[in-house]
């Protein structure tokens, strides 16, 4: 361990090509893999994870804005990239000169793209964001919205120097259990294909159709189609165990300081915990603007080689205390695991009251990232 890495982050890209090969054996023949990259891959490290992604073979990658596509092209990665967001329409002449997929949402949207496309002389290649009940981003088609929906889809792909290439929708609880989940994904999907269907009669011809996020791509096979886009499932989460998935990252630290409080006393800010006892306390250099919630004040645990040690008082911007009294080896120096091989970063998010993917992206830039082999995370 270097040291002057007061807290780091090890990635491991085997465990991410080890989860592309999982999720690709169970998707149809000719099914294209579509890798969601945004948020700096979930904080895994957008520019490693997608050279990993490219070598062994994804089809697409998808990010947030122009600026992480900017990021992911300054670095080499020549597969087509989708934008999921919005761009405005200064920056159509740099979407087709990195030769970018940027997602149309409306049809006022899409003739502002072809008017920047015409005076360029060029051609820009989109996809169709369908809502079809997330009540987000896209072309509204539930109920009373269907026909004047598809009218104004079939009006956007017709726009001049626009290249309609997908459409796509995005499932708002094909990850959540129960029926009602369910019945809401499978009308969802329903209607997707019907938006589709009705597009497609008048002329249009999609060349990918894709709407299988990570739950889906986990619990609705029938959702394939011709891509899917999953996004936690890359980094190991997401599968209920299905699939046999690794955890990608591991947030590591270690102790800093180590001191005895007497009975009696607060600790950090606040005072919200007293020591019940004699405390050999640890101070270990990771808070929250390390990216550790501060809602796991009081309420978690972290890992050492000799078990767990609680979480003691709030937790501060840049350290937090743990409880060492009843594991006398854990000394300084020692190494501190807050999530990965022995918890689950579900866990923690858990006890947080959130989820892993908030977690994960959580960990700040001030963290480093430190690339592994897989041997090295088991």
């Amino acid at each position: 361990m270097d040291l002057r890495k007061r807290t780091w982050a090890e990635i491991s890209l085997d465990n991410i090509e080890h989860n592309y090969r999982r999720i690709r054996s169970i998707l149809p023949e000719n099914c294209k893999f579509l890798g969601v990259v945004k948020a700096d891959a979930y904080g895994h490290g957008a520019v490693e994870v997608s050279r990993r992604l490219e070598s062994i073979g994804a089809d697409y990658l998808a990010v947030s804005c122009l600026d992480e596509a900017v990021e992911l092209r300054d670095a080499g990665i020549g597969i087509p990239i989708l934008i999921l967001g919005h761009t405005p329409r200064e920056y159509v002449r740099e979407l087709i000169e990195r030769d970018l997929t940027q997602t149309v949402t409306c049809e006022a949207k899409a003739i502002e793209y072809s008017r920047e496309a015409v005076a360029l002389g060029r051609t820009l290649r989109i996809h169709i964001k369908v809502d079809t009940g997330m009540s987000r981003l896209g072309f509204l088609t539930a109920g009373g919205h269907f026909e004047k929906g598809v009218e104004n889809i079939v009006s956007a792909c017709r726009q001049p120097r626009l290249d309609p290439e997908g459409v796509y929708t995005h499932f708002a609880v094909s990850d959540e259990p129960g029926v009602e989940a369910r019945r809401y994904t499978e009308e969802q999907f329903a209607l997707f294909q019907r938006v589709i269907a009705a597009v497609e009669s008048a002329g249009i011809r999609f060349r990918i159709r894709h709407c299988a996020n990570s739950g889906a791509v986990a619990g609705y096979p029938e959702t394939a189609l011709d891509m899917v886009r999953p996004g936690i499932l890359l980094y190991g989460f997401g599968d209920g165990g299905k699939l046999g998935l690794r955890p990608c990252m591991r947030l590591m630290t270690h102790v800093s300081t180590i001191k005895y409080i007497d009975a009696g006393l607060p600790v950090s800010y606040g005072g919200a915990f007293v020591t019940p006892r004699r405390t050999r306390m640890g101070v270990i250099p990771i808070g929250y603007a390390d990216g550790l919630l501060r809602s796991l004040s009081n309420n978690c645990s972290f890992m050492t080689e000799q078990g767990p040690a609680p979480q003691r008082g709030r937790i501060c911007m840049d350290m937090c205390m743990i409880d060492l009294t009843d594991l006398p080896q854990v000394n300084l120096e020692s190494l501190i695991e807050i999530f990965g091989q022995r918890q689950s970063a579900e866990t923690l998010a858990a006890q947080a009251g959130t989820i892993s993917y908030e977690l994960l992206c959580s960990v700040s830039k001030r963290v480093p990232r430190v690339y592994v082999e897989a041997s090295a995370q088991k």
